[in-house]
């Protein structure tokens, strides 16, 4: 067993330096050069959790009852079945930079309607395409060690499920809070150690890699809201309205952001990249997304666990 934990330590180590590298070097993780060409996001994070935790089956519960476990995704995905316990989910943070959460800051007020700040909106949309390289290329290292991976939004298996309510077969954020590198906030954004402001994405492997130890199994801990009934800033800056002291609203929030797309996409033009996305399992391309995310700056959160005080003062 120690020798298993000490190989599992060292594969997750490399893996992070691995993804560290390729955040510093790869060209997809900038900004077009009518943006300044800066890079997108910055140095990542990443938390594993086991493949057999009981928290993924109360995901059927709390997101729906289409949510996949890791067993169920990684036979969804082509693979051989095997014990959940074997596998293991590696979750990945790709924070945007400072500079671009500055200048999210300022966003386009319309008569009508608010826009998100073009670099923003081309930042979200330039950080897909290097967000579904990364899970390649994780996927590639892994398999060069001489294990399989499989990635949740590649597999025919992943689709956004709209169906009266709005969800995902694999949702990230809550892969990342199994993955012990979150809480979530008022707004449901995952709130890390290195703030709200962030895109996630995730693999399924056999590599035996270090589980990450939770900080909390309560899923609110890190939001000043819920944990010391203060705060509420992200609520203040939807201009949708989707978020009070009940919580998010998705369907509004959805609305929103539908709204921003179409006016933003014209906006931005042949600048933006096209993205594919199942949607009730119907394969949709040529979609642009563009995001909203206002609730995410300006925000005790943004780019912080504000609760990391309280954390330490505990330990």
């Amino acid at each position: 067993m120690e020798q298993l934990d000490s190989l599992g330590l060292v594969i997750k180590d490399e893996l992070l330096r691995f993804l560290e590298k390729e955040f510093e070097s790869s060209k997809l993780n900038l900004l077009p050069e009518k943006y300044k060409g800066g890079k997108i996001f910055s140095h990542p994070l990443i938390g594993v959790a086991q493949g057999n935790d009981p928290i993924f089956q109360k995901f059927k519960e709390v997101v729906g009852p289409e949510h996949l476990t890791p067993l169920e995704m990684w036979v969804g995905s082509g693979q051989d079945q095997l014990s959940a316990s074997d596998l293991y989910v590696v979750s990945m943070v790709f924070p945007f930079t400072d500079k671009i959460r500055r200048e999210s800051n300022n966003p386009i007020v319309l008569p009508r309607i608010t826009l998100p700040a073009e670099t923003y909106s081309v930042a979200r949309n330039y950080g897909n395409v290097f967000k579904r390289d990364i899970m390649k290329q994780t996927i590639n290292f892994l398999k060069e060690k001489g294990y399989n991976a499989v990635s949740g939004m590649s597999c025919d298996a992943y689709s956004v499920i709209l169906k009266g309510k709005f969800y995902s077969t694999w949702s990230e954020r809550y892969i990342a809070f199994a993955a012990g590198l979150g809480t979530f906030g008022l707004h449901e954004g995952l709130i890390t150690e290195v703030g709200c402001n962030i895109r996630l994405a995730s693999v399924v492997t056999n590599a035996p890699i270090k589980v990450s130890r939770r900080k909390s199994d309560e899923p609110y801990s890190n939001c000043l809201y819920y944990a010391k009934g203060t705060c509420k800033e992200c609520a203040k800056k939807c201009p949708a309205n989707a978020i009070t002291e009940k919580g998010h609203n998705k369907t509004k929030c959805n609305k929103y952001r539908w709204k921003v797309a179409r006016k933003m996409i014209p906006r931005l033009g042949s600048i933006l990249k096209p993205d594919s996305r199942r949607i009730n399992w119907k394969l949709k391309e040529d979609i642009f997304l563009v995001g909203c995310e206002f609730c995410q700056f300006g925000v005790q959160c943004t780019d912080k666990n504000p609760m990391v005080s309280d954390y330490l003062d505990f330990d």
